[in-house]
């Protein structure tokens, strides 16, 4: 099998409803079966003509402590077992075809578990037709004499109906009345079966009254199944092939202009009597799938659906022919739903394909109940929760009409015995909320303009019109013959006409004057008759002229008639309108008002709940002063204990500053000593050292240098030649922007910048940049030596125009570090060029970049 792929539906917004359409609920109503045996447990009985109630069998405990459960639940109305099929249609179904009548929707459909009655009610049996039969003999003996001849309206494959004029259709029945004339197999001709044709007597057979003679009707029916979530036109006329068989091809939803769901490809047969109707459903029923389950001897396996479509289109002004106008077509449309039973395969013993088709008929009903909740819960709870209609094609097709375009009604079929208790109770709460549903009530089509009652005069003058040829065509022979024997009276009579001697010459002349005087009388008689019809002429012409002009004068009033009618029904409508406004704001009202005495409670509740919980906060203020007194004498008493030790520590601190200060002059002095022992020695230095510098002193320094880790940490170096001249570029009076970043490392040496004026921060932030005039960063990175290099990069503070500010960088300041245990290359070009080296870098202008040389030079040994 084939799967369908999914139509594309547009995505155009439909028309938008007005706030204030009326709306109808779902009417449901219930009917109950008869029991299948005397002694079976019965569990349904009908309180009222309204009103069920249901009793749980014996063995079966409704709730934990043991007792029964009696549930009562609500109809529209409640059919019992002794229900004829006639009542059942005329309080149901009767309505919806009235409804179809005037070009109105309707969706009838019947729900319940398997073996429920569901198809009788639907199709019934001989002598007991039900409802879809009923419908069909009800709509043709509304409608029979004023149906159109066929092929005058026909499909266009899009849910719509076109109108042919007489010479298209004639061509089209002339086409068809040729193809049938072909012979055919005998299985291909079917004739009415008897089961269907004696459903209906003549005493049940009924009709509408309020029919409007000036429109000319055409029916088309469809029969289409659901099966397994697909649909399958029943009616389709596919070529059998006894050697290699094909299933049938399923069918598509498609949307229409009008956004209304339609099966696109759907056979659409033209009836024009209930038996070509019947003959058509019995078609189809006979390709419906049934099968024999454990509950149910004829069980349906899918859903069908029986649409009876009616277009109906105005005859023109004179009555006779149909108005060639498509959009003066209305096309309304009856559907009748035979749901499939809901059933649990623990009881029916399903397997296999059978499995498959309970699964997919239960999900179906189940889409079914929950696109009813969705609605129900947007209708009371002013949701807008997107209903699942596309979840199944049942839905799908439908959804028309739960959106407001015809009149829904369901009949609920309930088997009272006792093993349905279970899904009888489901059926039940899903019956009830049905109900609470409301559907928007269909709009009445627009009149046409034309006058009313055109086809009664057409007829009436096409009947005087056969009566005068009639009488003209075939007149009386008795008054013939009294006039023509007054006109042969009243002509001069014939002399005789005997000439018994052939010499006489006075009877031939005497005939002839005879007949002379017969011809001038015939002449004045012949010019008489044309003076008077000459004269009857122009009176009927005057007349003729008289009923013209009273015909417009007619026709003028009829049109004033049509306009103040209008104006009538536009007061009527806005009176209405306003009459429905009113009570709308007459209900809204009383909402606002139990909204306004809901607010006051709550207002009252929540100072209450104010007072309560501001007492509570008292309580809890006083508390919290309570314990900040007490955390206010623990943090005197850390404070005093912290200041303590930090006393302690910076003594301890201090007095290992001023030994490690000592080191550093002591260090100093050793390099003034060379430096002076070089310059009275000349540019070289001499062989063999004069003084020979403490051991202690060179241990010492020996065992620091040995301390220096490989970590960009570094440790205290010797103090630089002239310290004193080191003044770095920061130290003016302007106020900086000390930017230090969080991941530099402190080096602890002398020829670090000291900015007095400077707010320090590890980010730089617009706050402390409009504070200040210039900006320095301390960046760190590691040197070609593997010593660290610190560079300030420096720069002006300015403002922008937006409001914000910029640093314009004007200046890089080098600070480098050398270990004093350097390779002997760079010991032996500092040995010589230490001091002048180390001056011409001190002196140097800081234009782009400044370096200094952190530590002390060692001697080349001699």
């Amino acid at each position: 099998m084939q799967r369908p792929g999914k139509g594309k539906t547009p995505r155009r917004p439909g028309p938008r409803k007005a706030s204030n359409v009326e709306k109808d609920p779902v009417g449901v109503y219930c009917r109950i079966r008869p029991l299948g045996a005397e002694d079976e447990e019965c569990c349904v009985e009908m309180i009222s003509s309204s009103t069920i109630q249901l009793h749980p069998p014996d063995g079966l405990k409704a709730n934990r402590n043991g007792e029964y459960k009696e549930t009562q639940y609500s109809f529209k109305k409640v059919f019992g077992i002794n229900t004829s099929q006639i009542e059942l249609f005329e309080d149901v179904a009767k309505p919806l075809v009235e409804d179809l009548i005037h070009s109105k929707n309707g969706l009838l459909f019947t729900y319940g578990v398997t073996g429920s009655g569901k198809t009788f009610t639907m199709t019934g049996s001989p002598g007991e037709g039900g409802l879809l039969p009923r419908c069909l003999d009800m709509l043709f003996n509304s409608i029979g004499p004023l149906q159109a001849k066929r092929f005058v309206f026909k499909p266009d494959d899009k849910n719509g109906m076109e109108i042919q004029n007489q010479v298209d259709a004639l061509l089209e029945r002339q086409k068809r009345d040729s193809q049938q004339s072909v012979p055919k197999t005998p299985s291909s001709r079917q004739k009415a079966d008897p089961e269907i044709a004696d459903m209906i007597s003549s005493e049940e057979a009924c009709k509408s009254e309020n029919v409007d003679e000036d429109c000319c009707y055409s029916i088309f029916v469809s029969y289409i199944e659901v099966y397994n979530n697909y649909i399958y036109d029943l009616l389709e006329d596919a070529p059998f092939d006894p050697i290699r068989p094909k299933p049938p091809q399923s069918k598509i939803l498609r949307e229409d202009q009008n956004h209304n769901m339609y099966v696109a490809g759907c056979t659409e047969v033209e009836v024009k009597s209930t038996e070509d109707a019947f003959e058509v459903f019995w078609k189809g029923q006979k390709k419906r799938r049934i099968a024999n389950t454990q509950l149910n001897r004829e069980s349906s396996r899918s859903h069908s659906v029986f649409m009876v479509k009616l277009a109906q289109a105005p005859l023109d002004a004179d009555g006779d022919h149909i108005l060639q106008d498509k959009s003066q077509v209305n096309v309304s449309q009856l559907c009748l739903v035979d749901l499939a039973g809901s059933e649990r395969t623990s009881r029916t013993r399903a397997e296999g394909s059978r499995l498959r088709e309970a699964g997919n008929i239960n999900q179906s009903l189940m889409t079914l109940r929950t696109c009813m909740e969705v609605l129900r819960e947007n209708q009371m709870c002013g949701t807008n929760k997107m209903v699942p209609y596309r979840d199944s094609k049942v839905t799908h097709l439908f959804k028309n009409y739960f959106d407001g375009e015809g009149k829904v009604r369901m009949i609920v079929c309930v088997n009272p015995k006792a093993d349905d208790y279970d899904e009888t109770m489901l059926v039940m709460r899903f019956a009830e909320m049905t109900q609470e549903v409301e559907i928007a009530r269909p709009v009445d089509r627009p009149i046409c303009g034309l006058a009313a009652g055109r086809r009664h005069r057409n007829q009436a003058f096409r009947d005087e019109l056969s009566r005068r040829l009639e009488e003209r065509g075939s007149p009386n022979n008795a008054d013939d013959a009294g006039l023509m024997s007054q006109l042969i009276e009243s002509l001069p009579a014939l002399p005789p006409c005997e000439l018994a001697d052939p010499s006489d010459d006075q009877t031939l002349p005497r005939l002839i004057e005879v007949l002379e005087r017969r011809h001038r009388i015939r002449q004045m008689m012949t010019e008489q008759f044309d003076k008077t019809a000459t004269t009857l002429k122009s009176m009927i012409q005057q007349f003729d002229s008289q009923l013209n002009a009273k015909e417009n004068f007619l026709h003028d009033q009829r049109s004033k008639l049509s306009e103040k009618d209008k104006v009538i029904i536009n007061q009527r409508a806005e009176l209405e309108r306003l009459e429905k406004k009113s009570k709308t704001l007459e209900y809204k009202v009383d909402i606002l008002q139990k909204t306004t005495d809901m607010y006051e409670q709550d207002k009252r509740s929540l100072q209450q709940e104010l007072e309560t919980r501001e007492q509570r906060l008292h309580r809890e203020l006083s508390e919290r002063k309570r314990m900040e007194q007490r955390m206010q004498g623990v943090m005197t008493d850390t404070k005093h204990k912290w200041e303590k030790e930090c006393e302690r520590r910076v003594n301890a601190k201090q007095m290992e500053m001023q030994n490690k200060l000592w080191v550093k002059d002591e260090k100093l002095k050793q390099l003034k000593a060379i430096v002076t022992e070089s310059g009275s020695g000349g540019v070289g230095f001499p062989v063999e050292r004069q003084e020979k510098p403490e051991r202690p002193s060179r241990e010492r320094d020996h065992n620091m240098a040995q301390k220096r880790s490989a970590s960009p940490s570094p440790l205290p170096t010797a103090t630089p030649v002239r310290p004193t001249h080191r003044r770095s570029h920061s130290a003016g009076g302007e106020k900086w922007v000390d930017h230090k970043p969080a991941s530099n490392l402190d080096l602890d040496t002398v020829m670090q910048p000291i900015i007095p004026n400077a707010i320090k921060v590890s980010a730089p932030n617009e706050k402390a940049l409009s504070k200040c005039q210039k900006y320095v960063l301390r960046h760190q990175e590691l040197a070609s030596d593997g010593e660290i290099e610190t560079k300030l990069i420096k720069g002006n503070v300015f403002k922008t125009r937006g409001g914000g500010q910029a640093v314009q960088f004007t200046d890089i300041e080098t600070l480098k570090q050398e270990c004093p245990t350097a390779s002997s290359r760079k010991r032996r070009s500092g040995s010589g060029e230490g001091p002048a080296h180390i001056d011409d870098i001190e002196n140097r202008a800081p234009v782009t970049s400044t370096s200094s040389i952190h530590g002390y030079q060692k001697r080349r040994k001699p």
